[in-house]
């Protein structure tokens, strides 16, 4: 169970192979990384890199990152770790050239506080006056209230009353940038430190565009010496504004180097500090130095305050997609009942949290069996949903339902609601006690039948994939199978599975794995196959679900024996 207690304030910075960088607060220990979704606290798009592969654990007040299992390695600073202690600014890769990296930081409000130390330690003071000492004393504990325990909103109450004492101004508006880019009124404080309601508070819009077109603060202490744009404003002149100030808040900027020339970007944009006043003030250089370190400390608070909330949804998606794999799992048919006249076997490995393939096998009599696999076109819950459905469709038969009508109505279904943009293929079919195997295959890949050392694809009549064209008809057609003939059905993920060199594994490698196995029981034989596809596949992520459904058809007195 993941320590949240001990994980201290570490951020790690992914930086792509495209040079975009994301911050990702460090919130338990351990902290698991790797390709796959769930399980671990952050998922690395690389299918070349393993699926539990490092982990950042906090021990006696240390981060240490441990190599948990990377088929490639682990690297700290270009270095081969199995544990190693972190320290601020390590560089994690994972053996593979042109992926992520990853940038540890110690702490992120250490790492602010002493960038506001380097900041302050620039600010020149002309003279040593208690007015410009007592302003530097308001940033710093504007500061150290930025990155105190209080609540995000008081935090950012502290911070707007203190730029408002800064320079004077009648009233400050703290703005947020929304994900569409808009700006919305988060916070609104008067002087004297009193709150006010954001909707009563209309800021100059000339000067908010100003601000984020030229992203650079306006800093205008008396409107009648500003620009003409300004001062013509209709905002400013009904208002009677003397003073504005605009200050664009933005993410911490990060470098990329080209040709070995280092370029600073500047971060996402956050929002907007803006303060004004009916009076003129003069704005010394400390005042703007100031009003510059407040506006850098404002940022940090809103991009981490944001860092959070991202990594709070991503927690509970993930708990959600968990649940969802659960509910999905537990559809599946496990613990086959012992069926007189057939053993089975099975594996499904989603390639997400939830897959689009499906199987299942059920009784339509005591005389007939009835099993089916399907593999939704996409990946993630809106597959899921779909098979569900499917599901939910085809276990009707055992109310007597005839099958060909049920695969009429579930592709009419479909394709009368494009909007839901999902196909599937599927394999279904009956099989009697005297080997009567009556199929119907919406496009789905042939099963392979072993039968005294060979391996046929006889199954290959069909039709089109449910979902995909209205026209489609669906006919089940009758072949008879022996005492001791084994059918695998399988999902295209099987076929589709690829190494790092991206090489399809493909009906070749899958005949040849099962090939002399026509004997072997039925567990031993999925062994087989699975094992053939991890080691072809050797760590690579797949980008399909992978399922095997194996059916041996024999007499009654051998079908226990045959699936042990």
């Amino acid at each position: 169970m993941p320590d949240r207690s001990d994980s201290g304030n570490a951020v790690i910075d992914i930086i792509s192979p495209e040079n975009t960088r994301t911050s990702v607060p460090v919130t338990e220990s351990p902290f698991s990384i790797g390709r796959g979704e769930v399980g671990n606290q952050l998922a690395i798009p690389d299918r070349r890199i393993s699926r539990n592969c490092a982990a950042i654990v906090s021990e006696g007040g240390h981060h240490f990152l441990e190599d948990r299992g990377n088929q490639l390695g682990v690297f700290l600073n270009g270095e081969r770790i199995a544990k190693r202690v972190l320290r601020e600014g390590d560089t994690i890769t994972f053996g593979v050239e042109n992926s992520h990296q990853i940038v540890f930081h110690a702490s992120a409000a250490e790492t602010s506080i002493e960038n506001l130390l380097t900041r302050v330690g620039r600010i020149s003071v002309s003279e040593s006056s208690p007015i410009g000492l007592g302003k530097l004393n308001l940033l710093l504990e504007a500061t150290m209230l930025l990155h105190s325990q209080l609540p995000l909103h008081a935090v950012l109450e502290a911070m707007l009353d203190r730029a408002i004492t800064i320079t004077n101004a009648e009233r400050g508006l703290l703005l947020e940038a929304t994900a569409s880019g808009a700006l919305h009124h988060r916070l609104a404080r008067r002087a004297g430190g009193t709150s006010m309601p954001t909707e009563g508070f209309s800021p100059t819009q000339t000067a908010l565009r100003m601000a984020m077109e030229t992203q650079s603060g306006v800093i205008t202490g008396d409107l009648r010496e500003a620009d003409a744009a300004l001062q013509g404003a209709q905002s400013i002149v009904a208002q009677r504004l003397r003073t504005v100030v605009a200050i664009p808040l933005y993410a911490m900027p990060h470098a990329t180097s080209e040709e070995s020339i280092v370029h600073v970007m500047r971060g996402e944009f956050l929002g907007v500090l803006y303060l004004d006043s009916r009076h003129s003030a003069a704005f010394s250089k400390l005042d703007r130095q100031i009003l510059d370190a407040l506006a850098v400390e404002a940022a940090s608070i809103l991009d981490n305050a944001r860092l959070v909330e991202r990594e709070r949804q991503r927690q509970r998606l993930e708990q959600e997609l968990s649940i969802a794999r659960e509910i999905q799992q537990a559809l599946l048919p496990r613990g086959f009942r012992d069926f007189p006249h057939l053993a089975i076997s099975a594996v499904n490995t989603p390639c997400h949290a939830v897959g689009g393939d499906y199987f299942d096998v059920f009784p339509m009599s005591d005389d007939r069996t009835a099993f089916v696999i399907a593999d939704v076109a996409g990946k993630g819950i809106g597959a899921a949903l779909l098979t569900t459905m499917l599901q939910g469709a085809l276990t009707g038969l055992t109310l007597g339902s005839d099958p060909v009508r049920v695969f009429q109505h579930i592709n009419s279904f479909l394709c009368g609601h494009a909007e839901v943009g999902k196909y599937a293929t599927m394999f279904f079919g009956m099989l009697d006690r005297q080997g009567n195997l009556d199929y119907i295959n919406a496009g789905h890949p042939s099963p392979l039948l072993l039968r005294r050392g060979e391996i046929t694809e006889m199954f290959t009549e069909g039709s089109f994939p449910v979902g995909l064209i209205p026209e489609a008809h669906y006919d089940s057609v009758r072949v008879t199978i022996q005492p001791g003939d084994t059918l695998v059905l399988f999902s295209d993920g099987v076929t589709e599975a690829a190494d790092i060199e991206e090489q399809m594994f493909g009906v070749p490698r899958l005949t040849e794995a099962l090939a002399g196995q026509h004997d072997a029981p039925l567990d031993q034989l999925q062994k087989k196959v699975v094992d053939s596809i991890e080691h072809f596949a050797g760590g690579a992520s797949q980008a399909d679900d992978i399922t095997l459904l194996f059916i041996r058809y024999c007499a009654a007195s051998q079908a226990v024996e045959a699936g042990a």
